[in-house]
């Protein structure tokens, strides 16, 4: 999956290095807003792919709005610049500044720089794991499930397991898992 996703970004910049420096997705939307996101990796080609496998704001839009094409003329754009690694914090916070001065609406949450102390620019939201994600899906199917059996049905046991301690364990974990929805 890794080495398809980084076919994906050679296809859209083919010169990609595996090197380190400051990698900028940009595009133009369709009321003509420019829009920006710049980062800075070790490894740029191994990074930009890497965001095709996340579910922050600048991925999701990634996937949302493609790369462009000439069927795709809203999609993104991808240009880098190669750096040593003592030098990527200055050079991304120094492009996140041309961009933004230039223009475009910028996805980054921060200034740019990996250092203490990070100027906080945007809405920041923890990017949610895999597990986070699960478990906000299992509470939302619960309330949902909940709503629909508080409001059109009745839920109890079969009148042949009622004795029956395993129905009774699942039951109550039936319940359990309903609660955790309200």
């Amino acid at each position: 999956m890794k080495a398809e996703r980084e076919k994906q970004i050679k296809k859209i910049c083919h010169d990609i290095p595996y090197s380190s420096g400051i990698y900028v997705f940009y595009r133009t939307d369709e009321a003509n807003i420019r829009r920006a996101y710049c980062g800075q990796a070790v490894n740029l080609c191994e990074r930009c792919a890497a965001h095709l496998a996340e579910y922050d704001h600048i991925a999701l839009s990634l996937k949302k709005h493609g790369f462009y094409s000439a069927d795709n003329p809203y999609g993104w754009k991808l240009q880098f610049k190669t750096c040593s690694k003592n030098e990527l914090d200055e050079r991304e916070v120094a492009t996140i500044k041309q961009f933004a001065d230039a223009g475009f609406q910028m996805y980054n949450v921060t200034a740019g720089g990996q250092s203490t102390g990070k100027l906080v620019t945007g809405q920041y939201k923890p990017p949610k794991t895999y597990r986070e994600g699960v478990q906000i899906g299992r509470k939302n199917m619960a309330r949902e499930l909940s709503h629909i059996i508080d409001t059109h049905l009745t839920v109890s046991l079969k009148q042949e397991k009622q004795n029956n301690k395993v129905s009774q364990k699942a039951f109550e974990k039936f319940n359990e898992l309903l609660e955790e929805g309200k």
